[in-house]
């Protein structure tokens, strides 16, 4: 897609309605495998790799949740994807809230997604701006090269592991996204939204998934036990058995008629 090279798969069949899957941080289309083979018996999955994810050719600049929607704008447009369900996953679920805020979704489904900006105790601005203190005084005390080693090793210490595990432009577009709060387009949603949740996720935690439920007009929440942030891993059996469920009416059998 225009300059960046974009990795997808399209499963499934080819008559049925579509489903595009939006996976998290960190991760790639491969960690939505279990649920795409699932809808591949009843819908036309488009499974993707987000640039800079995966297989796919990273963003020339400092992308945010605004150019990942764009981008998924572009992707459905060029696809010919009509009125597609979209199931997201962590970041997926930003770019999910976006989307649907502003175009026709069948329905949406948000699993342990963010889009939230939680809010924070003063020790951890505290961290943030002593580091970005440090990155910018101490090259002028004991020089460029071991300011870097210096910095480095404090940025390995206290920096989360999404952070540590990114490189290059994405970790600024990372440090770029997470703060950025999607609560004001909730209303805005108006495909019916499911959100299920893992009681013991502490990345994204159950209390955005209960103001995402709150401000969604037309929405539902459910909360899996002994599940954390990939509860569609902990408790495969239960999400497929819940998604088939919402999907039902939705399948090339019920919708073709």
């Amino acid at each position: 897609m225009g300059d960046l090279n974009i990795n997808y798969a399209n499963t499934g069949i080819p008559g049925g309605r579509s489903v595009v899957l939006l996976h998290g941080w960190g991760t790639n289309m491969n960690t939505f495998a279990p649920i795409a083979k699932e809808l591949e018996k009843n819908f036309n999955v488009h499974n993707l790799d987000f640039p800079g994810f995966g297989d796919s050719s990273p963003p020339e600049s400092v992308w945010g949740v605004e150019e990942y929607t764009d981008f998924l704008e572009r992707f459905v447009n060029e696809k010919q994807i009509k009125n597609p369900i979209i199931i997201a996953h962590s970041f997926g679920g930003r770019v999910s809230l976006l989307y649907s805020s502003r175009n026709h979704v069948n329905k949406l489904i948000i699993i342990d997604g963010a889009g939230i900006k939680p809010k924070r105790p003063l020790k951890y601005y505290i961290k943030v701006y002593s580091y970005k203190l440090t990155k910018k005084l101490l090259p002028l005390f004991i020089g460029k090269e071991n300011a870097e080693k210096r910095v480095e090793l404090k940025r390995k210490k206290s920096g989360s592991s999404d952070y540590n595990n990114a490189s290059g432009i994405m970790r600024d577009i990372l440090v770029k996204v997470v703060n950025e709060d999607l609560k004001h387009v909730l209303p805005n949603i108006e495909a019916p939204t499911l959100l299920i949740w893992g009681e013991n996720d502490t990345a994204t935690p159950v209390r955005d998934a209960k103001i995402m439920e709150k401000n969604i007009p037309d929405c539902g929440l459910v909360i899996l036990k002994n599940a954390g942030h990939f509860s569609f891993l902990d408790k495969p059996y239960e999400v497929n058995t819940i998604i088939d469920s919402f999907l039902e009416k939705d399948k090339v059998t019920e919708w073709k008629k």
